[in-house]
């Protein structure tokens, strides 16, 4: 059976929604088409925030997988911020933030095949809510992997990748002298360091890192391209030109966002809205009206917002504030686990 969640707004397709139609709400239809035949059934979709629970991935078609959907304040239903695009039945990971891994885990056992063992990686910056996951990856299981991991990143992700190889010294010397039939050295993985705009490209897909704008960390933002989607990922900006330029005609951008009312005035603890925050989170991440201006330039064809930092709003007064903003196409607030 190939569920698939058609991410529009008010309409089945979002290629047929009409700009300026979009409405608060998550896509209103799911298909469920069962490969055995040509049966097929329409079932009316959840509101705005979804069930984490994955649906079965089309092979045919390139995927989008929000793994982690969260920031630095934990959340149960939010893991750390991760992506995986899925194309020609392999997976491209983005960032690997706490609890990642383990959605990974979920997936392949929920039939996402692509997901069992993953082994390629980009890191958007090296904040640790982007990439505490990276020493799962590495070392879940890394007596039988098959496939060494090859990641890609900012200057600092070798050094990194050092020190977690260090910090699982013991690990590596226990079992490669003991009885451990040890098959493969798995930790041993291929690292490279970003200087500027960067590509990748292989059978399946182009991948392009360009640098956004993080405040004060060298970070970068990615768009893939396959035979069949534009997908790109902010990472965590501010307004940044390079975004916009990178993010024209894509199919699906997830851009990240904070709430300004909620920054401002929200029902968080006061201790997190402080002046200083205020000016370090405006300095960092897009408020509400950056993410519109965004996507009323680059105009993609879904525009989905992740890593939230939300301050104690709801998902619908947060896309709310990106309609009030301006923005009016389709629009989705990801949860873990949507499928796009």
């Amino acid at each position: 059976m190939d569920i698939d969640l058609l991410a529009s707004t008010q309409s089945v397709d979002s290629s047929s929604t009409r700009w300026g139609e979009g409405g608060n709400t998550r896509p209103s239809l799911m298909h469920l088409t069962v490969a055995a035949g040509l049966f097929m059934v329409t079932v009316w979709a959840l509101p705005l925030v979804s069930a984490q629970v994955l649906q079965p991935v089309d092979p045919s078609r390139t995927q989008v997988i929000l793994l982690g959907s969260g920031t630095p304040f934990l959340d149960q239903n939010k893991v750390g911020a991760s992506v995986a695009i899925i194309t020609g039945g392999v997976a491209y990971l983005v960032d690997l933030g706490p609890g990642a891994f383990l959605r990974t885990v979920e997936a392949a056992q929920q039939g996402v095949e692509a997901l069992a063992w993953p082994n390629r990686v980009f890191f958007t910056h090296l904040h640790s809510d982007h990439v505490l996951d990276y020493a799962d990856l590495l070392w879940a299981l890394w007596w039988r992997r098959e496939d060494r991991v090859v990641a890609y990143g900012p200057s600092g992700l070798k050094a990194l990748t050092d020190g977690l190889r260090a910090a699982y010294a013991e690990d590596i010397r226990v079992r490669t002298e003991g009885l451990q039939p040890v098959l493969t050295l798995g930790y041993n993985s291929e690292v490279h360091e970003i200087d500027g705009t960067f590509q990748f490209e292989d059978e399946r897909v182009r991948v392009t890192g360009f640098p956004v704008c993080h405040e004060q960390q060298e970070a970068y933002g990615y768009r893939f391209e396959t035979g069949d989607r534009v997908i790109v990922i902010s990472g965590d900006t501010t307004y940044c030109d390079s975004l916009v330029e990178h993010a024209r005609g894509a199919d699906l951008l997830l851009h990240e966002v904070f709430s300004e009312r909620g920054l401002s005035a929200g029902p968080d603890p006061p201790s997190r809205r402080t002046e200083d925050w205020q000016r370090y989170h405006r300095a960092a991440h897009s408020s509400p009206a950056q993410v519109a201006r965004v996507a009323n330039t680059a105009r993609p064809g879904t525009l989905v917002l992740y890593h939230q930092l939300y301050f104690g709003v709801s998902d619908e007064e947060l896309v709310e504030e990106v309609r009030s903003a301006g923005y009016a196409g389709p629009l989705v607030s990801g949860q873990d686990f949507d499928v796009f």
